[in-house]
């Protein structure tokens, strides 16, 4: 029986991230974070509801009754633009709901503190985004809500750009997040990463006036803008939220486009639809998935029907269209082979994987330029260097 080579599989992947003029994209979901030791959804789940208090977690659970964790906000957030004064919406004021809402955002804020995380997995990452010489910038899409990837692009001293101007309480801007890659309008460099958190984040605030800023912090008082609301804004107040899954679409949609997707359980319609669209239509584009678990069956449909779109896990792969298990390697690279399983299905081991690459590279090209100082252009200063080391 035929089976889908990892080494390959592997060596391809390498391959297509040195073309320096494709646009590469990147799409995180719970499964980095829970790489580097932050709960996943359902972990967050249960101990958000664990902080709270008495009168809060009742009123929290019974939104929670056939509904995940954002779906529960959402609706606490149409109870509380629908109702007014005194009047209640499944036992909900509207004053009852906006602080569901604060006390639910505050666990949430709490639970995702990094300070007891490990950062080596997002830092790997941070230093692949730092060496990755591309004619266009990378984009960074996730749905995370924790500061993992600004910490570690600190750390490293990588520029990012993420929406927002200001250093205080920075304001988002709109226009800079809209402009085209490569074109005059794209007035952030390229060798910007570009940092877009779709479902926001525990460091951005809700202000009065109804408008979102970006603190150098998590969010200590106040209501953190964690997950899009649906409530009815005037069309000249475009929410971050709208403008990022915008900018998602229209990356995407980008001809060559190159797209990681790791961590991601493709549990959300909208953004699936998002996905999907892009390869069916986008033929020259490639999509790769790395699932740590099971394929969801959405996907595994899809990536049947559309070649373009790869998906791995530990067992098996669909590529090509073609579905099959992994042949297991006979001496595999470090992190490629685990446990009898493909390990880059892992974040951490593919992180580490797009991090040495990029490193093999770059000590590649110091070789063949000490190589040719030593030879052709400065013989004696070569050799005095070789005396040296």
């Amino acid at each position: 029986m035929l089976k889908h080579n990892p080494v390959d599989f592997t060596s391809a992947l390498s391959a297509k991230l040195a073309s320096r003029s494709r646009h590469v994209c990147v799409f995180l979901g719970a499964g980095s974070a829970q790489a580097c030791g932050l709960p996943g959804v359902a972990q967050l789940q249960e101990k958000v509801i664990s902080a709270l208090g008495t009168g809060d977690k009742e009123a929290f659970q019974r939104q929670l009754r056939e509904r995940n964790l954002e779906e529960a906000l959402t609706r606490i957030r149409r109870i509380a633009a629908l109702v007014s004064g005194e009047e209640t919406f499944d036992g909900l004021t509207c004053k009852n709901a906006k602080d569901l809402d604060a006390a639910v955002c505050k666990a949430i804020v709490e639970t995702l503190n990094i300070q007891s995380a490990n950062v080596e997995p997002v830092c790997q990452f941070a230093a692949w985004t730092a060496r990755a010489d591309y004619n266009l910038p990378v984009e960074i899409f996730t749905v995370n809500y924790d500061l993992l990837l600004e910490t570690a692009l600190d750390h490293l001293r990588v520029p990012y750009f993420d929406g927002f101007v200001g250093t205080i309480r920075a304001g988002f801007h709109t226009g800079l997040v809209e402009g085209k890659a490569g074109s005059d309008r794209e007035w952030i460099p390229a060798f910007f990463i570009r940092l877009w958190k779709m479902h926001g984040s525990v460091n951005w605030l809700w202000q009065e006036e109804k408008q979102i800023v970006r603190l150098g912090h998590p969010i200590a008082e106040g209501t953190a803008a964690i997950f899009p609301s649906d409530t009815k804004y005037e069309e000249s107040r475009r929410v971050p939220f709208v403008v990022l899954q915008d900018r998602f679409r229209r990356a995407l949609h980008e001809p060559e486009t190159f797209v990681l997707i790791s961590g991601y359980s493709f549990s959300d319609d909208h953004l699936n639809d998002i996905i999907f669209d892009a390869a069916l239509h986008r033929p020259r584009s490639e999509f790769q998935v790395f699932c740590y678990s099971d394929i969801p069956e959405v996907l595994a449909a899809k990536a049947l029907a559309t070649p373009n779109l790869q998906v791995v896990n530990g067992r098996e792969a669909i590529i090509g269209g073609v579905r099959r298990e992994w042949a297991p390697p006979e001496d595999p690279p470090t992190g490629l082979w685990i446990e009898n399983q493909f390990g880059l299905r892992d974040f951490t081991n593919l992180a580490a994987h797009l991090a040495r690459s990029v490193i093999r590279e770059a000590k590649s090209e110091m070789f063949l330029h000490d190589l040719l100082e030593k030879i052709v252009l400065k013989p004696e200063a070569g050799e005095n260097k070789n005396d040296n080391a």
